[in-house]
């Protein structure tokens, strides 16, 4: 099941976040950005991934850590975007083929873990630079027929749960 919702999404209680980058992003705008100012260890550990495994996009990369707030949190960073051109660039953008790919990765991984429910937000549109109108549909090919509800965060609400 598929819903569409209005808020922020760090305010989830979702059981798994999941969200776009690019092969050795720096989290330095967006959503990314939110996520590494909340979770600097992952950004740390991100980069240590890429490092050692040279990530291609379209792949998934899965991270786990202690909430501010207490508790634990699940983000799988979707490399949806090319990689910056030179160091310390800015990620290139995203295109549907990586998306597509990431996604039934995601899909892949949901129905192995079977988690109760994934947050996402309007994927690669915004620094990725794809039309929500592309996107959308192929959220709904690898996301609808889960177990997991899907929650859409369509509109940001800034400091607003959904």
């Amino acid at each position: 099941m598929i819903r569409d919702v209005e808020g922020d999404i760090l305010l989830s209680q979702a059981d798994i976040i999941a969200h776009g980058v690019a092969p050795h992003d720096h989290f330095d705008s967006g959503l990314a950005l939110a996520l590494r100012e909340r979770y600097p260890a992952m950004a740390k550990d991100f980069r240590h991934y890429c490092q050692q495994n040279h990530p291609k996009p379209g792949e998934i990369w899965s991270w786990a850590g202690a909430k501010p707030e207490g508790g634990t949190v699940r983000i799988i960073n979707l490399l949806t975007q090319e990689p910056s051109e030179g160091a310390g660039g800015k990620p290139g953008k995203a295109s549907l083929p990586n998306v597509n790919h990431a996604l039934k990765a995601l899909a892949q991984m949901i129905g192995d873990e079977k988690p109760r429910s994934v947050a996402l937000p309007r994927l690669a549109t915004g620094v990725g630079g794809l039309d929500w109108a592309d996107v959308r549909p192929l959220i709904e090919k690898h996301l609808a027929g889960l177990d997991a509800e899907v929650i859409l965060y369509t509109t940001y609400r800034k400091g607003v749960a959904a």
